[in-house]
């Protein structure tokens, strides 16, 4: 599972949802993947501390700052292109197991308390958003 993380000051997804301030996550299901990672990673993404206290240093988690998330589904994180300049994406999950861990994630992030929109999973999406800093992390 892979995920890119923006801070963002507002994003939205068509088709799907809009958030304002907090983050965008953009979120790569893998082969093997299973719900323990997913319970695991929407944790660290809702404690990570890339929001700045008063003093400017990153310190604070979208749980603190009370922010949303927009989590938009997108395989194309799992590219490998070791072999030439066209991508394979074997080594993302197939639909029908990414989706639910997908849910499961968006899942364990409300259940943190977090508002939480979402892009239609599998569809062709248009996502806009105001990055924040520009910050940006990737986890994986």
């Amino acid at each position: 599972m892979k995920a890119v993380v923006q801070r963002v000051l507002h994003a939205s997804v068509t088709p799907g949802g809009a958030i304002g301030p907090g983050l965008c996550i953009l979120l790569g299901i893998a082969v093997g993947d299973e719900q323990p990672r997913a319970d695991r990673l929407a944790g660290q993404v809702a404690k990570l501390r890339i929001f700045e206290n008063e003093e400017g240093k990153f310190d604070r988690s979208l749980l603190e700052t009370g922010g949303a998330a927009l989590v938009v589904s997108q395989f194309t994180l799992l590219a490998d292109t070791a072999k030439g300049n066209r991508p394979s994406f074997t080594a993302a999950a197939r639909p029908e197991l990414a989706e639910p861990l997908y849910e499961r994630f968006c899942a364990a992030l409300r259940a943190l308390g977090i508002h939480v929109e979402t892009g239609v999973f599998g569809a062709r999406m248009e996502v806009t958003l105001v990055n924040d800093g520009p910050v940006t992390v990737i986890l994986d």
